[in-house]
C-alpha cells in the first residue's frame, strides 16, 4: 500500500489494531459459545470480555521467538486475562482465526467500495442528464461513425457500473463466511453451534465446508470483481483521456487555479487524473492472478497463499477505494465543451449521415451493392478534401442517385434529430421512468 494512493477509513481496515481486534472478537464470541455448550466455565468468557486486550509492540515481540503470529496474539491475550485464557481458542485452529478475520476485512471492504460506487452512479447520473441531448461524434476505431450525445456516453458508463455494484454485491456474499472448525476442518474439538455463533455475531455464514481453510475460489471470485470494476475504471478514463486530446479537446479535466501541467512548458494540460487511473487499474487486476493461483493449496492446507493475501488484500481494496473516488471526482468537475463537440461532427462535411443515405436508396429500389457504390464514390470525395467538400452537395449534383432521391429527400436524410430520436428510451433502460 502506497499512502499517495490510499484513503483513510479504508486503510484503517487493514492496520494492525483493527486485524487484532477482530481476532479477539472472534476468540471472545467463540468463548461465550463454549461457555453456552458447558465446555468452558462461564466465568471465563466473561473474563477475556472484560480482561482481554493485546499489545501490537508485545505481539511483535512474542513473534519474533515463537515465528507464529496467531501463538503470539494468543500469548499477549493471556497476559491481559490471566489465568482463564487457559480456555481460549479451545479447539480452534490458526485458520479458523485468519481466514474468518480476513473475510471479515473483505466484507466491510466491500462495503466501503459499495458506497463509493454509489457516489459514483450518483455523478455519472447527474452529468448524465446534463447532457443529455448534447450531440457529439459517436466513433468506431477512432474514426468518425454516426452521432451520439455526450449524455449517451455518460448513460453508457452508469449502466456499466451499476453492474459492477451488482457483482460487487454477489462477491460480497460469496466472500462472507466463517469457519470455526478447527484442525482439518472436522469439529473434531469443537462444537459446529460455535462456528454458527460467531458467524451470526460477525455477520458472516458459515462455511460449508472448510477443510481447514475457507476454500479460496471464494476469493479468487472476489478479487477478480475488483479487477472487472479496475477495467471500467480504466474505460472510462481511457474515454477522457482521448476527448481530452488537442486535436479533439471535447472534454478535459477540470484544471484548478495554481495548477501546473509541465515542468518545461507552461502551455500544458495534462490529463493526469485519468491517466493516474488507468495504472492504478493495472495494478488493481495485476491482484486478481495470484488470488486465482491460491485456489490449488495441499490437501487440507497449506500456507503458500499466506504471503498472497497479505498483499492483494490490502492494496487491491485499498488502491480501488482510491481509483473509485478520484474517479467520481474526475466525473463530478469535467468540463465538457458542447460547441467542440458540434464542430467535430460537422468536421468531415456530412458523412456521418452516409448510412442514412445508403438506406433510402435502398428503399428506393436500388440494390444495397449499387447503393453503396454510389454513396461511397461520392463520400470518398469528401474524405479526400479533408471535409471541404460536403456529401450532401455532391450527391444533389450525382445524377444516378437523383434519378431515386430527390433535393428534398436528400435534405431530410441530413437531419440529425433523426440520429437522437431514441435517447429518451435509452435513458428509461438505464435510469428508469424517472
Amino acid at each position: 500500500m502506497i499512502p499517495r494512493y490510499a484513503r483513510p477509513e479504508m486503510t484503517k481496515l487493514w492496520e494492525p489494531e483493527s486485524r487484532f481486534r477482530i481476532w479477539f472478537e472472534i476468540e471472545a464470541h467463540a468463548c461465550d459459545a463454549l461457555a453456552d455448550l458447558g465446555v468452558i466455565p462461564a466465568e471465563a468468557a466473561k473474563a477475556g470480555w472484560e480482561r482481554g486486550n493485546f499489545d501490537i509492540e508485545r505481539i511483535d515481540e512474542i513473534e519474533r521467538e515463537v515465528k507464529h503470529d496467531v501463538i503470539a496474539f494468543l500469548t499477549s491475550l493471556a497476559e491481559y486475562v490471566g489465568p482463564e485464557a487457559r480456555f481460549v481458542h479451545q479447539g480452534m485452529t490458526s485458520s479458523d482465526v485468519l481466514d474468518t478475520c480476513l473475510n471479515v476485512q473483505l466484507v466491510r471492504a466491500s462495503d466501503i467500495l459499495l458506497r463509493d460506487l454509489d457516489e459514483l452512479l450518483a455523478a455519472i447520473k447527474r452529468r448524465a442528464f446534463e447532457y443529455k441531448m448534447t450531440p457529439c461524434i459517436g466513433r468506431s476505431h477512432g474514426i468518425h461513425a454516426e452521432p451520439v450525445t455526450f449524455g449517451l456516453k455518460m448513460a453508457e458508463a452508469y449502466a456499466e457500473f451499476s453492474r459492477c455494484k451488482d457483482r460487487l454485491i454477489a462477491a460480497r456474499k460469496e466472500i462472507a463466511t466463517c469457519a470455526i472448525s478447527g484442525a482439518v476442518g472436522t469439529f473434531a474439538n469443537i462444537d459446529p453451534r460455535v462456528e454458527e455463533h460467531v458467524a451470526k455475531k460477525l455477520g458472516l455464514e458459515p462455511e460449508p465446508v472448510s477443510t481447514q481453510v475457507i476454500p479460496r475460489d471464494r476469493h479468487a471470485m472476489f478479487f477478480a470483481t475488483l479487477a472487472v470494476i479496475a477495467s471500467s475504471i480504466e474505460r472510462v478514463a481511457v474515454e477522457v483521456r482521448h476527448l481530452q486530446r488537442t486535436e479533439v479537446l471535447e472534454a478535459e479535466e477540470y484544471f484548478s487555479p495554481g495548477q501546473k501541467g509541465s515542468s518545461a512548458m507552461p502551455h500544458k494540460r495534462n490529463p493526469v487524473l485519468t491517466e493516474n487511473l488507468t495504472g492504478l487499474a493495472r495494478m488493481v487486476r495485476s491482484y486478481a492472478f495470484p488470488a486465482m493461483e491460491n485456489v490449488a493449496l495441499w490437501h487440507e492446507r497449506d500456507i503458500s497463499h499466506s504471503s498472497v493475501e497479505r498483499y492483494i488484500g490490502p492494496d487491491a481494496t485499498i488502491t480501488l477505494d482510491f481509483a473509485l473516488a478520484r474517479l467520481t471526482g474526475v466525473i463530478d468537475k469535467l468540463v465538457v465543451y458542447p460547441e467542440r463537440m458540434l464542430k467535430n461532427l460537422n468536421k468531415m462535411g456530412g458523412l456521418v449521415h452516409s448510412q442514412r443515405v445508403l438506406l433510402a436508396l435502398t428503399q428506393a429500389g436500388v440494390s444495397r451493392e449499387d447503393s453503396y457504390r454510389l454513396v461511397q464514390r461520392n463520400a470518398m470525395r469528401v474524405w479526400e478534401s479533408d471535409g471541404q467538400l460536403q456529401l450532401l452537395d455532391l450527391l444533389k449534383e450525382d445524377a444516378t442517385v437523383t434519378e431515386k432521391l430527390s433535393t428534398e429527400q436528400l435534405e431530410e436524410l441530413f437531419d440529425l434529430g433523426y440520429h437522437l430520436k431514441h435517447v429518451d428510451t435509452i435513458f428509461r433502460r438505464v435510469f428508469g421512468e424517472a
